[in-house]
C-alpha cells in the first residue's frame, strides 16, 4: 500500500547566484559564473524528494496571489504533488541564494511570508488525519498545527535546520517532535544538544555537519557516525539537507536499522548534489537501491 506523506510550510521562488567564492563584506562589484531561477524552500525540498522516493505527497504552503505564486503552482502541478495552498496577502515568499565552489550559502529573503496567517484549522485537520506521515517545518504557523498531529497520534517528523539552545523560537518545535535533524553549523557541544533532545523521549536525533557527514543518537544512547560520499560531484549544494532528511524518513518508512538509514539518507543527498535543482531528476527507489549497493555493498 503506497504511503503518504504530509509536508507543512515551505515554498518559494529563488535565484540562485554562483560565484567561486562567498563575497567578503565589503563593496564590490561581483561577476556570477551563472544564475538560475527555480522553485526552493525546505516544503519544496523534502516534498520533491519524497515524492520521487515513492510517496503520495502534500504539501501544503503559503503563496501569493501573483506572478510567482503561479508559478509555483504550474511547478508542483507538473511534479504531480498536491499542492494545497493558502493565499498570503503579503505575496510569494522569494530568495536569492549566493553559492560558492565549495557548497557554502548566503541566502537573502527578498519578499517574506506574513508570520501570523490566518489558518483554516478544520482543512489542516482533514490533510493531518489522511496522512500516514506528518513533516512539520519551522515556519511560525506550524507551531499552531501542533495540537491537530498529537491529537491524531501522529509522529511528528521535524528539520529545525540551524537550532539555536535556548532561543524561543525553537522550542515548540523541538518539545513536539519526534524525530529530529538539526545543523551542527552553530552548535559548539553538538552530542551535548543531542542528548539534551533526547532526554525529552525523542525517537530519533540526528546532527548534520555539511561536508563532515552526520551523526545520529538513538534513543538507548548510542552515537552512530557516518561521513559523507566523496564520488558524488558537487553541481549544487542546495536542497542537500532537505534530501538526507528526506531518505531518513522514507528508510525509516522501510523498517532500516538507524545505521542503514543513514547510509540511505547520505546516498540521497549525494545524488541531490549532482544536480541544480533540490532533488535529483532521476531520483526513485531503484535509483537508491543501486546507489546503495554501490557504495556500501549488500549490507
Amino acid at each position: 500500500m503506497e504511503k503518504t506523506a504530509l509536508v507543512l510550510g515551505g515554498t518559494c521562488t529563488c535565484t540562485l547566484v554562483y560565484l567561486s567564492e562567498l563575497p567578503e563584506p565589503r563593496t564590490q562589484h561581483l561577476w556570477s559564473k551563472r544564475t538560475h531561477s527555480t522553485i526552493g524552500q525546505m516544503g519544496t525540498g523534502k516534498s520533491l524528494n519524497l515524492s520521487r522516493l515513492g510517496f503520495k505527497t502534500t504539501l501544503q504552503a503559503y503563496i501569493g496571489d501573483d506572478e510567482n505564486g503561479r508559478k509555483i503552482r504550474d511547478f508542483f502541478t507538473a511534479e504531480k504533488i498536491n499542492f494545497d495552498y493558502d493565499i498570503d496577502p503579503a505575496g510569494t515568499e522569494n530568495h536569492i541564494n549566493l553559492m560558492d565552489d565549495h557548497g557554502g550559502r548566503i541566502s537573502i529573503t527578498t519578499n517574506n511570508v506574513t508570520f501570523e496567517p490566518a489558518i483554516n484549522l478544520n482543512k489542516m485537520e482533514g490533510l493531518i488525519k489522511a496522512h500516514d506521515y506528518i513533516v512539520l517545518n519551522i515556519y511560525n504557523y506550524c507551531r499552531r498545527l501542533i495540537p491537530l498531529i498529537k491529537m491524531y497520534k501522529k509522529d511528528i517528523w521535524c528539520d529545525l535546520g540551524d537550532y539555536e539552545p535556548g532561543n524561543q523560537y525553537f522550542s515548540d518545535f523541538a518539545e513536539a517532535a519526534d524525530y529530529i535533524t538539526l545543523s551542527g553549523s552553530n552548535l559548539k557541544d553538538y552530542r551535548g544538544v543531542m542528548r539534551g533532545l533526547m532526554d525529552k523521549g525523542k525517537k530519533l536525533v540526528v546532527c548534520t555537519h555539511g561536508s563532515q557527514g552526520a551523526t545520529a543518537l538513538t534513543p538507548d544512547g548510542h552515537f552512530i557516525e557516518i561521513p559523507i560520499i566523496d564520488e558524488y560531484e558537487l553541481v549544487d549544494s542546495n536542497g542537500a539537507g532537505d534530501s538526507f532528511f528526506a531518505g531518513l524518513l522514507y528508510a525509516c518508512a522501510r523498517g532500516y536499522a538507524v545505521d542503514k538509514m543513514l547510509k540511505v539518507a547520505s546516498v540521497v543527498a549525494g545524488l541531490c548534489i549532482t544536480d541544480a535543482e533540490l532533488a535529483c531528476k532521476n531520483l526513485s527507489p531503484s535509483l537508491v537501491e543501486l546507489e546503495y549497493k554501490k557504495h556500501y555493498g549488500d549490507e
